[in-house]
């Protein structure tokens, strides 16, 4: 087998995911033969880092040791089982570790499939929650523009990324959508908490006007991750959970992409101190093995559903691979590595090589921006660096800057004209600056 047979295979039967496929007309598809630490190879023996976890998700690098170990163990007594009526260890121990190491007071597990389910399940539990105290009015939901939480319909119409939302729209529930704190457009010389405490007024005005029918405000804590890698302060997160305390409203945070260290901190409210109403986790959950997700919720909002079953209060949201024990033993295995390894310690020296190492991208003249938020960075290619003037999106400037990426060696899928990294905690100062180089080089080729 070689990389051309299979991916004209490929082509004659696969639909793939946020691709115009009539590109693969003159882009060849990459049939990956394996997978260890942050490398990637396909089937003519080419390698290419990973500097993007394979979609955010591989955080523990590909073909773990200890994550293939317990899948392999669980595989052998269990791979699935309904959830409803019964239940089995793997989910016990997993929700016990989550509840035990998110913020204080999400004290209630509930399991989806993925990202996109998990905020359908928070969506809803909060317009349940409401219904369920006597609220019924309250069914709108607070948003902020540049925000991205998923693509079914309900994730969808809470996000604000038009690429992915506009042809939808008729299709969608309305929402409030609130100006972002994001620090891209702070003055010159104004600093990220300064920028992110003016900016909250605008949310501030939104709750006072609106919080009689609004369920929840949803925000992804520091990072609005398919948002271009737009990021602010955690003052704003802070303010957020005042206000939304004051106008009796909950805060969703989606921290499917930023959980897990990826930000520095276990999950990106620690840097606030402060626990959501509810919270949702998927990606780095399973070490980027498995599909699963987590919402993670408080007692409160659970004992508005714990009635009598003629109450008709329950919560009756499923889905067939609900807990899935393989995921569930993958989750326990990515979370055990936190526990015996310094992985957050790491990451900050890995953070440290990656802002280093990309110091002098800021004086490239097509460079508007390097944002950096622990194990995040990004880099914010410009038409025009004076007025931030950017390309033409018909240029696909970072289409240039991933094909060119790949004859480096580097997978490098930029959302726009964004360049970022988001590699596997498992990457070494020499892989660090091998993604750098290709970067660098990739930006030359996209900007010339």
């Amino acid at each position: 087998m070689n990389n051309h047979a299979l991916s004209q295979r490929d082509l004659a039967v696969l639909w793939h995911p946020c691709s115009q496929m009539k590109d693969h007309e003159t882009l060849p598809l990459i049939p990956i033969r394996r997978g260890q630490g942050v490398w990637l190879e396909d089937f003519d023996g080419n390698r290419y880092l990973d500097a993007i976890s394979s979609w955010w998700v591989n955080i523990f690098g590909h073909a773990n040791p200890t994550i293939n170990a317990a899948i392999k163990v669980q595989l052998e007594t269990l791979e699935h089982v309904i959830l409803a009526g019964f239940t089995h260890e793997a989910a016990i121990s997993l929700a016990e570790k989550l509840t035990a190491i998110t913020p204080a007071g999400l004290n209630r597990c509930f399991y989806a499939d993925n990202g996109s389910s998990a905020i359908e399940v928070a969506l809803k539990m909060s317009f349940h929650y409401w219904l369920n105290t006597g609220l019924p009015q309250k069914t709108k939901f607070i948003t902020l523009e540049n925000s991205y939480h998923g693509e079914t319909l309900g994730a969808l119409a809470v996000g604000n990324v038009s690429l992915y939302k506009q042809t939808y729209q008729p299709l969608l529930m309305d929402v409030i959508t609130v100006p972002g704190p994001d620090c891209y457009f702070r003055e010159p010389g104004e600093s990220w908490q300064a920028y992110s405490e003016r900016r909250f007024a605008l949310m501030e005005q939104a709750l006072a006007m609106h919080a009689g029918q609004v369920c929840a405000v949803i925000i992804e804590p520091l990072v609005q991750c398919a948002g271009s890698m737009r990021m602010y302060d955690a003052v704003y997160l802070k303010l957020l959970r005042a206000a939304c305390d004051r106008y009796q409203v909950h805060l969703i945070a989606d921290e499917i992409a930023v959980g897990f260290g990826r930000t520095g901190s276990l999950f990106a409210c620690d840097q606030a101190g402060i626990t959501p109403d509810f919270m949702c986790l998927s990606k780095g959950l399973t070490g980027g093995y498995l599909p699963l997700s987590a919402v993670l919720t408080t007692d409160r909002v659970y004992q508005a559903f714990y009635d009598d079953y003629a109450k008709l209060t329950a919560f009756l949201h499923s889905h067939s691979y609900t807990g899935n024990a393989l995921a569930c033993r993958a989750a326990l295995a990515t979370l055990g590595i936190f526990e015996n390894q310094p992985v957050l310690e790491n990451n900050r020296q890995l953070a440290t090589l990656m802002q280093q190492a990309t110091a002098h991208f800021a004086d490239h003249p097509h460079v508007a921006e390097v944002r950096q938020t622990g194990m995040i960075l990004a880099i914010e290619l410009v038409k025009n660096k004076a007025d931030k003037e950017p390309f033409p999106w018909q240029e696909r400037r970072g289409l240039k800057a991933y094909q060119h990426g790949l004859k480096q060696g580097v997978l490098l899928r930029p959302l726009g004209n964004v360049i970022y990294f988001m590699p596997p905690y498992v990457i070494n100062p020499e892989e660090i600056q091998l993604m750098v180089n290709a970067a660098w080089s990739a930006i030359a080729e996209a900007t010339q």
